[in-house]
């Protein structure tokens, strides 16, 4: 087991690494549409790639993500088939509900573990490459017009 504060230098560790690695310059936060970013995440036990849709107003989040599902089998057939949608992900942290739409690193993985860094590593290159692709191809459709 690690304590706070070697989980936290091994959790820099991993994301130093991957940028050194795989420098590149991600759209993430930097969507332009409010409340919606596309992100990484790593923990113990699971890695994955995602867009989220945090909107604190629950029908303004759902629109947006009504019209990712329109484009769902865009998104399964042309870039990622193993995408996975939810409407209601529930985030233990911030303890509130968001729309993410992910993909999930099937392989063993744990940020504790710098034997399974190297795979997710070309997971989140591969795959994040892909979900950014698919937003920005179809982000004037996807964005809410005031």
């Amino acid at each position: 087991m690690f304590n706070r504060e070697e989980s936290r230098q091994l959790r820099e560790l991993f994301w130093t690494s991957y940028g050194k690695s795989f420098p590149r310059k991600w759209l993430l936060y930097n969507t332009k549409i409010k409340d919606l970013s596309l992100k990484f995440q790593a923990d113990r036990k699971t890695a994955l790639i995602c867009i989220d849709i945090e909107n604190e107003d629950e029908y303004d989040r759902l629109e947006q993500y009504e019209k990712f599902e329109s484009l769902k089998t865009i998104l399964e057939t042309e870039y990622l088939p193993e995408v996975i949608f939810d409407d209601d992900y529930y985030l233990e942290k911030s303890q509130k509900s968001i729309c993410r739409i992910y993909v999930l690193h099937e392989k063993k993985f744990s940020i504790h573990n710098k034997d399974t860094w190297r795979d997710a590593y070309e997971f989140f290159n591969k795959h994040m490459d892909l979900l950014e692709s698919f937003f920005l191809e179809y982000k004037d459709f996807i964005e809410i017009k005031e």
